[in-house]
């Protein structure tokens, strides 16, 4: 999962980002509304977070031109302004969610779930092959039933992989799903990041594979037995 993190406070978007990060969630940072739309245009965000005081103006009055870039996102208001006006004129304005700073942060964790709960409808289906198996809506993956302990980067490219077992996920696609558009990537990040995983996957006994398709990407498939 994929959220956009619209904050001009650099302490308080970092923080945000570091929560979301060990809860599993793959973050972009941008800091005002025009960044915000050139995100929404290039990524499939499916939620944000979104301050309402920003440099270039209002988050909540900016919600309808956040919904028509990008109908399917879900737009959490995260903002210091809480006076029940105010809170009335997030929701009205066509926010998911309004959440006051400061904030505990597992109610933040615990929103976020709700808000892509919420966007995909009923709870996913795990996601199974060999012994590993994605629970998409409580983002963990498990080895024969035991949670699997992952970095941030390698949980995204499994998630990416996972969702597409047997098909070929091609490099750019991999690129989008690992890295926020800010990070300084070298040229064999991404192929560092599969020898990898394939090494904690196999030490863990997942029971699958991870193959190069040369001049495409990568796929993932159960392991042969």
């Amino acid at each position: 999962m994929r959220i956009l993190i619209v904050e001009d406070e650099v302490d308080m978007a970092h923080l945000i980002c570091k929560r979301l990060g060990k809860a599993g969630y793959a973050c972009d940072h941008v800091a005002n509304l025009a960044d915000a739309q050139e995100a929404l245009q290039q990524f499939p965000y499916q939620l944000m977070l979104l301050d309402r005081r920003l440099p270039d103006g209002d988050g909540a009055e900016a919600v309808p031109v956040m919904r028509a870039l990008r109908p399917s996102v879900r737009i959490m208001i995260v903002t210091a302004l809480d006076a029940p006006r105010e809170r009335v004129e997030g929701l009205d304005a066509g926010a998911d969610d309004y959440l006051v700073k400061p904030f505990d942060g597992e109610e933040l964790i615990a929103r976020v779930r709700a808000r892509l709960r919420s966007s995909s409808g009923a709870k996913a289906p795990p996601i199974t092959a060999g012994a590993l198996s994605f629970d998409p809506t409580g983002q963990q993956f498990c080895v024969a039933d035991k949670p699997i302990k992952l970095h941030k980067r390698e949980f995204a490219l499994l998630e990416s992989l996972m969702r597409r077992i047997d098909r070929v996920v091609v490099r750019c696609i991999l690129m989008e799903d690992v890295y926020g558009f800010d990070d300084i990537v070298s040229p064999g990040a991404l192929d560092t990041l599969v020898s990898r995983l394939r090494k904690r996957l196999e030490s863990a006994g997942a029971g699958v594979q991870i193959h190069l398709v040369r001049g495409r990407g990568y796929l993932l498939s159960e392991a042969e037995t």
